[in-house]
């Protein structure tokens, strides 16, 4: 059974930087990408980035792009969401998710586990 585990959100003024880290447990095929989602109030939630587990290609959101950086440590089963130049606009409850199989993907279907959340709040 997989689990994903997601901490490091909080408070943060625009303009500064949070990294949130995932951490994976359980059995996983040896091919899996890894995802970031969040979900404002009132909003469906959306794709932020994604990173191949062995290969390290990634794939970023456009209001994210150069701002947000995804990276993982293998011999910890952990990724990472560095976030910097936060906005408002970014607040939302942050999730990881795993997508089984080669490739990156914005959509939500083609991924098949979810962490539970964490939340991120940047004050204007």
């Amino acid at each position: 059974q997989v689990q994903l585990a997601e901490s490091g959100g909080g408070l943060v003024q625009a303009g500064g930087s949070l990294k949130l880290s995932c951490a994976l447990s359980g059995r996983t095929d040896s091919s899996y990408s890894m995802g970031w989602f969040r979900q404002a109030p009132g909003k469906e939630r959306e794709f932020v980035a994604a990173i191949t587990w062995s290969g390290g290609r990634t794939l970023y959101a456009n209001s994210v792009k150069g701002r947000f950086t995804i990276s993982r440590d293998n011999a910890k089963n952990t990724v990472y969401l560095q976030m910097n130049s936060l906005k408002p606009e970014d607040t939302a409850l942050y999730y990881c998710a795993l997508r089984r199989g080669f490739g990156l993907g914005e959509s939500q279907a083609g991924y098949d586990y979810w962490g539970q959340g964490t939340q991120v709040t940047v004050s204007s």
